[in-house]
């Protein structure tokens, strides 16, 4: 009994050791040295100042900005989460229904593509679908004084196609396109 108390207590510091200390720094260390950009967060920074990550949703209400999945959380990464509300919960629903409203006001006549008014599982994807870019350009155009095809070429060069070909979706990251509408000529708006 003694002789499987101690082997039972070596084994667990061991396993501790290996799997608790060694594997996690080997691990760190070799996505420091062959992907460092990604072991990061992808954190993108303009003129030495830290704007975001590629990888996180933030906020943009300005009608001169693409607009982000609505967030469960507020955009907050300290918080990753869905909503948690069920497909018949009436706050989701009234949720829902107000965004489309406000969303059919500024784009009458054309359909809410569906990103734009639900939230994803972690709340703040970084992206979002093309049709969600392409319903938007209209407002962005008006409150840039951009044409909406100088726009939609934007929105075409920053659509990542699916990887590999066949995995995911076509999708835009509304940061990058958001920080190449800053690098273009016309209006600011506020973020």
């Amino acid at each position: 009994m003694k002789r499987n108390l101690l082997t039972a207590f070596l084994m667990t510091i061991a396993t501790t050791i290996l799997l608790g200390i060694i594997y996690p720094l080997v691990v760190t260390g070799l996505a420091q040295v062959l992907f460092p950009k990604k072991a990061n967060g992808e954190l993108v920074e303009v003129n030495g100042k830290l704007v975001g990550s590629r990888l996180l949703a933030q906020s943009f209400t300005g009608a001169g900005y693409f607009h982000p999945r609505p967030s469960a959380v507020n955009y907050d990464p300290t918080n990753s989460n869905g909503s948690q509300l069920g497909p018949t919960n009436r706050q989701l629903i009234d949720r829902v229904k107000s965004d489309v409203a406000a969303l059919q006001a500024e784009n009458p006549g054309t359909p809410v593509p569906i990103d734009l008014v639900t939230t994803s599982a972690s709340g703040f994807d970084p992206d979002i679908t093309p049709a969600a870019a392409e319903f938007q350009i209209p407002r962005i155009a008006k409150a840039r004084g951009m044409s909406e095809d100088a726009v939609r070429e934007l929105v075409r060069q920053h659509t990542e196609e699916r990887q590999f070909g066949f995995l995911g979706e076509p999708r835009v990251n509304v940061l990058e396109l958001n920080l190449a509408l800053d690098r273009t000529p016309g209006k600011l708006a506020s973020r």
